[in-house]
């Protein structure tokens, strides 16, 4: 696993992945995590499933690529581990498959080890990096990946978390642009299209958490593939995309998941 120095982990203040965690019924949040998921709970009671809808999209997405020929990976945004993780899906169609965890919470740091318990031994690594410091990403990356072979990169449930004024768009670009012809980006996006009155409401409360969430329309999302092919069938809501490579998340009430899916391929 790539060295990294120890970072004490803020339990006085909601972390994204660890109220991913609890959305997906796990135990490794803190009392304000799941306080605030509460809170978001009351805004919008189908959080817990938007979480279950991007975890499968995930699964999907890697067994597809996996499928059709991609044999590395690089996941920004991880989040804490549940099996089975991206690493188990990809190698369960090519065992030959590489992977390189991302995140920048110290408590998935604590759980890498048993994140990366039985993977193939250099096959997949964790680093602690920020999606806003592409630069030390692609560094570490580098020592497990390959940058002259494709690589998918994934950015599920991530986004929405880095506003324009950090240039969201610019880091996806310097992302990809150290990415060879035949890499695939990989993402999921958060949006206030289908509920905006309680969208603004938990952007709010979020903020004054101090968490950012930055809800963007399909245009907006969809301008993160600029100048990659889109894989058939687009940018979609996330559980439509290829329902047929399996788990469907059954519990949507109103068929409508305030979010959008999409795979592209770098020409």
């Amino acid at each position: 696993m790539t060295g990294q120095h120890r970072v004490e982990i803020d339990t006085g203040k909601p972390h994204p992945a660890r109220m991913y965690d609890w959305y997906l019924g796990g135990k490794d949040n803190y009392p304000v995590d799941e306080a605030m998921g509460r809170q978001m709970l009351t805004l919008d009671p189908r959080v817990p499933v938007m979480a279950r809808v991007n975890r499968a999209f995930m699964h999907r997405a890697t067994r597809w690529l996996a499928r059709n020929g991609t044999r590395q990976f690089l996941d920004v945004g991880t989040g804490i581990p549940t099996e089975p993780n991206l690493h188990r899906v990809a190698q369960e169609v090519a065992p030959d498959a590489r992977v390189v965890y991302c995140d920048n919470d110290p408590i998935v740091l604590a759980h890498a080890a048993a994140l990366l318990r039985g993977a193939p031994e250099g096959a997949t690594d964790y680093l602690q990096a920020d999606v806003r410091d592409p630069d030390a990403i692609l560094e570490g990356a580098r020592k497990i990946l390959d940058f002259d072979r494709p690589v998918a990169l994934s950015l599920v449930a991530l986004l929405h978390f880095v506003s324009d004024e950090d240039g969201a768009h610019d880091l996806v670009g310097r992302l990809l642009a150290e990415l060879p012809s035949g890499s695939h980006l990989v993402m999921t996006h958060a949006t206030a299209d289908f509920t905006p009155e309680e969208s603004r409401a938990a952007t709010e409360k979020l903020k004054a958490a101090g968490v950012t969430l930055a809800l963007r329309s399909r245009e907006e999302f969809t301008r993160f593939f600029d100048g990659l092919d889109l894989i058939e069938p687009g940018v979609v809501v996330p559980h439509l995309w290829h329902p047929e490579l399996g788990e469907p998340v059954a519990e949507q009430d109103d068929g409508v998941v305030p979010g959008y899916g999409a795979v592209a391929r770098k020409p």
